[in-house]
Parts: C-alpha cells; structure tokens; sequence
C-alpha cells in the first residue's frame, strides 16, 4: 500500500466543487493504518504551463473519465497543513462544476487511483460531521456553505 506524504515545497491545486442533492463529490482521506479522518473534493496538482481551469479538466478525465462545466467563481485557499506528522503547503483554487456524465451523479461510492487508490462518493455534511471527519482543506465548509 503506497502512503501519501505532502511535497515538501509549495503546491498549486484545484477542485472541483459538484453538488448534487445536498450532497459533495469527495474523496476519502486516510491515515496510514486506513482510519478515514476526512473528506476532500476531487481534483489535483496544476502542471507547469497549465491553465487552472485545464488541470481541473484534465483531473476530472483522469479520475472519472468525465468532462467538466465551470458553473460559478474560483474561490482560492491558502493550505497549511500536517499529514501523518508531515508539513505541507498548498494554495487551493476551488470552483463549483457540473460533470458531462450524468451517470456519475447516481453513484453511491467509486475508488480512483490516485497516489494511493481513493473512495469516491457523494457526502452529506451532516453524515460526515456525524463521524467526526473534516472537509478539506480546512475552511472550505465555511467558504462554501450556502451552496451545500
């Protein structure tokens, strides 16, 4: 099983914020032992020379095998955080979008192969409070709360 460590200098990354009854499209994130501690949308580094908007669509491609629409504004996070005792550092460029595939709105959970192979699925706020996990990166619940 591969683990996850941050990169040790500063990241640029997107995500994709789709809706869909209330709920979020997110990842798992996981500990090393597979303890869920939280959830992530989905989305990835932007490459060298890439648009912000093209990284977003390529992840999409890669991950779902699915388009994307932008549907709203970029909203923008700077990310300092600490993973399995790790330090890292992104700055977070978000954006609401709508998938080409609309199969992909009746999904109940999916895994894509990430650094390590991920849980897709659909998440209520209130369900994953419940459980005690966070959204992340830490703040985007309250940057985006009157959409979800």
């Amino acid at each position: 099983m591969s683990r996850w460590r941050p990169h040790p200098g500063i990241q640029i990354k997107v995500l994709g914020l789709a809706f869909c009854n209330g709920s979020l499209l997110c990842m798992q994130v996981t500990t090393d032992s597979g303890t869920v501690k939280g959830v992530r949308p989905l989305g990835g580094g932007v490459e060298f020379g890439e648009t912000r908007a093209a990284a977003l669509a390529r992840e999409f491609e890669e991950e779902l095998s699915t388009g994307i629409r932008i549907t709203g504004d970029w909203m923008v996070i700077e990310n300092l955080y600490r993973h399995e005792g790790q330090q890292g550092h992104e700055f977070d460029f978000a954006v609401p979008v709508e998938m080409d595939n609309k199969a992909l709105y009746d999904i109940k959970q999916t895994s894509i192969a990430d650094s390590t192979m991920a849980a897709v699925g659909w998440f209520r706020r209130q369900e994953f409070e419940q459980r005690g996990w966070r959204l992340y990166p830490d703040g985007l619940a309250d940057m985006i709360g009157d959409m979800w």
